[in-house]
């Protein structure tokens, strides 16, 4: 009699057991798509040159002293490496200080219009930097945002992020970096609307890749299929990709998917990857983007080839040549490389070195777009188990890897550079900040889908620790009752 309960517990404990243990085998490592220690110190080198061209809270651009597109792109690359606490925390407080000089025509006189891309990033960044994106620098903008979203009149416009825009600044230049950063944004500050998730689906082609631009010959398209050879876009599909797999919304899953397979198809044999138009040459920027939207949808290998691609394009203390006192900075191209090694980065060419290193380190750190600030930041420093050697940095003759295309947002202005970097959409930059608002409190991350990302998977500590404890409990009571048997 006294073995029969404990029969029961034990055989209790055995199912219990195996469905923990089952769970387990069932659940993604978090780490699996993790940055190798070598490329994640090489992310916080380049983040670390990056946080020294920041003047007072703010990157400069080619003609003025403040490109805030460019400095939200910089923030982005400091929160994903951990890098610089001070600047970062800086260049938060000025870009809230100044969001009008950047989502609209405000600083040049222009009255009425608001760049809802602009608007988007500017979301987006907020949450990414722990700021309070419904109080930033006394605008919410999670309220701006939402206002800017195409309404169900508009047909198949319905759930596009748009521009305020007046007589005098023309059409919405909104695109679909625009689009990404917009689901981005809304996801990390309380959820998107399932039909602004929609629209940037429909920017996919039946091959996987998704257009930049969702006009055709100068009008409103329904869908990329619609639009007779349409031109699809590596860095626009890179962000698409990382917005869906943040977005937790219906689809969005297997849109991304079929993003990242696109993606894989493009990757070169040296692991690099270029853009659309002119900047279809290999480039850091579209490697970048690229890698990083590939560990966000797990493809870990094709992923860790892109991250290799951009080490080739790093200056170090080793092989810098003229350019060594910039070690850590990131070359667009194979030919700027060369260049900067001979005879240093020239002065009107650190705009370019700036642009492409801000983006080309994410795709060395590799935290997706909708893990920013709420990941710890890949730290670089080298596990227990790590044997592999240490994946190359550069070296002074290096390997075809990329030529110049379009980064997370290339500045349509007067402040453009021959490396864009911003969404083509950017406001100008205006010379003067003339709107200073108070710093936005930090804040603990935003609500709202962080997605379901094959990268972060779920901490399964608590799950083994289970496992072992009813494994242990389980013996420990079948022990007992063979005793009480005998």
């Amino acid at each position: 009699m006294p073995r029969f309960p404990l029969r029961r517990v034990g055989a209790g404990l055995g199912v219990a057991t195996t469905t923990v243990l089952a769970l387990v085998a069932a659940t993604p490592l978090g780490g699996a798509a993790a940055s190798s220690p070598a490329h994640a110190a090489a992310a916080r080198d380049a983040a670390s040159w990056l946080a020294g061209e920041y003047a007072d809270g703010a990157l400069p651009g080619p003609f003025a002293a403040q490109d805030w597109g460019l400095s939200i792109d910089g923030l982005l690359a400091l929160a994903a490496t951990g890098v610089a606490a001070p600047t970062q925390r800086a260049a938060t407080a000025q870009i809230a200080a100044h969001v009008r000089s950047y989502n609209s025509y405000d600083d040049w006189g222009i009255e009425g219009f608001t760049d809802g891309g602009a608007t988007a990033k500017l979301l987006y960044a907020a949450s990414a930097a722990n700021a309070d994106p419904t109080d930033f620098g006394g605008w919410d903008l999670r309220a701006e945002t939402l206002a800017l979203i195409a309404g169900a009149d508009t047909g198949h416009q319905h759930g596009r992020i748009t521009s305020r825009t007046s007589e005098a600044t023309g059409p919405d230049p909104s695109n679909t970096f625009d689009q990404s950063f917009a689901v981005l944004g809304l996801a990390r500050s309380g959820g998107v609307p399932q039909e602004t998730v929609d629209f940037l689906v429909r920017q996919q082609c039946t091959a996987g890749g998704f257009r930049l631009y969702p006009d055709a010959d100068g009008a409103p398209s329904p869908s990329c299929d619609a639009q007779t050879n349409a031109t699809l876009d590596v860095d626009s599909t890179a962000m698409a990709v990382q917005a869906l797999l943040a977005s937790g919304a219906t689809g969005a899953d297997d849109a991304a998917r079929r993003g990242a397979d696109w993606l894989v198809a493009q990757q070169s044999v040296d692991g690099s990857f270029g853009g659309s138009g002119p900047t279809s040459g290999a480039n850091s920027n579209s490697t970048g983007l690229a890698g990083q939207a590939l560990a966000a949808a797990g493809r870990d290998t094709e992923a860790a080839r892109a991250a290799e691609a951009l080490a080739a394009l790093q200056l170090t203390a080793g092989n810098g040549g003229a350019a060594a006192a910039d070690a850590g900075a990131i070359a667009y191209n194979t030919e700027a490389l060369t260049e900067a090694v001979s005879t240093g980065i020239a002065e009107h060419l650190r705009d370019q070195w700036r642009r492409a290193t801000a983006q080309a380190l994410l795709g060395l750190a590799q935290v997706p777009l909708g893990r920013i600030g709420l990941d710890p930041p890949p730290s670089g420093e080298p596990t227990p188990s790590t044997t592999a050697s240490p994946t190359p940095t550069g070296s002074a003759t290096p390997t075809g890897s990329p030529t110049p295309t379009a980064s997370p947002t290339p500045t349509a202005s007067p402040t453009d550079s021959p490396t864009p970097s911003a969404s083509p959409s950017d406001p100008p930059p205006s010379p003067t900040a003339t709107t200073p608002t108070p710093t936005p409190s930090a804040t603990s991350p935003a609500a709202g889908g962080p997605g379901r990302l094959p990268t972060t998977g779920a901490a399964i500590g608590a799950y083994a620790l289970t496992a072992l404890l009813l494994v242990g409990g389980g013996a420990v009571l079948l022990l007992l009752g063979r005793r009480r048997a005998t």
